[in-house]
């Protein structure tokens, strides 16, 4: 049994920082219902290609960005703009233990499933809604997408090559790392609101804004001008505080060298066959190296061309001095790390015999993951949901389909 095997989910959501919160509390055990749009569902099921193939290799109608979000969850079909659907929708958040969302600020009051409503039905319910850019303040009522709060929180300010340097200029992170990073802190106010329900019983309301994240997770950078007042500049695949760590040419390609300290430094230097670096007054400290970035990079870059990639991460891993390659994902899904840690699964699929899917990061000890259903068809468990919480018999889920309710 998972760590949140008691619990129910309602998830609202679509796209992406709200289903990864729901697949993480899936994941760890929670019963996890996704209500969707009949005849479309989530945006992302048409977000392709590429979409899963079947065992004949022929595309199915499931894109692999709707299947990287929704594994363990059971797919509902329910149009909530009619009564009947409204209604069927609140019978289902007062048998729930936590709602999630991310409708436009106010979006979902019409259809009397915004929070006040769902809470005077349930009063114990955490319900997290999710948007762009908060339910208050004056750009409250925008739409936000993760690319654009990238653009807008700073990020893509400090992403890309240097200004001076070819190809200069804002590049966005290559995965839609806003979302994922709202739906992580989604995840844990959840279970934070779930501590305070166990000791006080009652529920709350949750307001999450992917601008909100993205800014916090500026992390050093933001500090590095809050203590300043100069906004750092974009260093490509440098960094801003610490020297040398960055990637470097090889002879056969490219590597990565993340230098922590002084020590790691002077190691670093022996296997170049550069001891005197370690010496030079210019490069004695990492705030000495952080001065004088320009004098030592390109001294680094010469060096490193003489050797491959593996000679070079055999040879300081040997010392140990942190340093790795730069994998396609065809590299990563084949690094022998990967394959231990079992980081590729695969599950039962109706359409395509098996699905593959990367696997949970999360390791407990009493209570593992559990990987219990492939991210579902859409609608393919409406009936059975319907039928086992609300009492809907045959002759009635008949009728809410003749009415396209469901």
């Amino acid at each position: 049994m998972g760590a949140l095997s008691h619990l129910r989910v309602l998830d609202l959501s679509r796209v992406l920082a709200g289903p990864w919160a729901g697949q993480i509390l899936a994941d760890l055990g929670a019963e996890v219902i996704k209500v969707e749009r009949p005849g479309n569902g989530d945006d992302t099921r048409a977000w392709g290609p590429p979409f899963l193939r079947d065992i004949e290799g022929e595309n199915t109608s499931e894109a692999a960005y709707y299947l990287s979000a929704n594994r363990n969850k059971q797919s509902v079909t329910i149009d909530f703009t009619q009564p009947e659907g409204q209604r069927l929708v609140r019978e289902l958040a007062a048998k729930s233990d936590i709602v999630i969302e991310n409708f436009k600020v106010g979006g979902l009051a019409a259809y009397g499933l915004d929070y006040v409503s769902l809470k005077a039905i349930n009063p114990h319910l955490i319900y997290c809604s999710i948007t762009g850019f908060g339910q208050t303040g004056p750009y409250a009522k925008r739409a936000g997408y993760d690319f654009m709060i990238q653009g807008l929180g700073g990020l893509m300010s400090l992403t890309g090559r240097p200004e001076a340097a070819e190809g200069a200029g804002p590049v966005k992170v290559g995965v839609a790392l806003t979302d994922i990073l709202t739906g992580l802190y989604s995840t844990v106010a959840i279970l934070a609101a779930l501590a305070y329900r166990d000791q006080n019983g009652g529920g709350q309301h949750i307001d999450m804004a992917l601008l909100d994240v993205q800014v916090a997770c500026l992390a050093n950078q933001a500090m590095n001008y809050l203590t300043t007042g100069v906004a750092p500049k974009r260093l490509g695949n440098a960094h801003p505080n610490i020297v040398p760590y960055q990637d470097f040419p090889t002879a056969d390609g490219d590597f990565i060298l993340t230098v922590g300290n002084d020590s790691q430094f002077r190691r670093f230097t022996e296997v170049a066959g550069q001891p005197q670096w370690a010496d030079d007054p210019r490069f004695l400290t990492n705030k000495l190296r952080v001065a004088n970035r320009a004098e030592l990079i390109p001294l680094i870059r010469q060096a490193t061309v003489f050797k491959t990639t593996t000679e070079w991460v055999t040879q300081l891993e040997a010392v140990g001095v942190p340093c790795g390659p730069i994998n396609d994902l065809a590299q990563v899904f084949a690094d022998p790390q990967v394959k231990a840690r079992g980081l590729a699964v695969e599950l039962p699929h109706a359409l395509a015999g098996i699905v593959p899917q990367v696997a949970s990061p999360i390791r407990l000890s009493e209570t593992p993951v559990e990987y219990r259903r492939a991210p579902p068809l859409l609608g393919e468990h409406t009936q059975e949901v319907l039928a086992s919480l609300l009492g809907v018999d045959g002759e009635w889920f008949a009728k809410l389909r003749g009415d396209g309710v469901v």
